[in-house]
């Protein structure tokens, strides 16, 4: 049983290309279907998110994007390299489930 008083920890990563989804498996029993385009438009990078509130920018060919790589950082986090070259953002594990949560709760289209 997880203990409560932390963050669920991710016990695996499936990228699904042909869905272009990544399956992010958590200790609680989560399981989410995060679409490529949203980790896209969501990128915790400065390049995306800007410098402050109000910043952020668009990216108008997320819909299009495939992840290449996807790299380890330290134990807390994964850096996700997408086909058009964007490399910076680094997804810590809280934000992977609260991106989860969020393609879950979005209606289909």
């Amino acid at each position: 049983m997880a203990d409560p008083a932390r963050s669920p920890w991710p016990v695996r990563l499936a990228f699904q290309a042909r869905a272009k989804n990544l399956r992010a498996s958590f200790d609680d029993g989560a399981v989410f279907d995060i679409p490529y385009a949203l980790l896209r438009r969501e990128s915790p990078s400065a390049e995306v998110q800007g410098h402050g509130p109000g910043q952020k920018r668009a990216v108008p060919h997320a819909d299009r994007v495939t992840i290449t790589a996807a790299e380890p950082v330290g134990r807390y986090a994964v850096r996700l390299v997408f086909d058009d070259g964007h490399d910076s953002g680094i997804y810590s594990w809280t934000l992977l489930r609260t991106l989860g949560e969020a393609a879950q709760s979005a209606p289909q289209s």
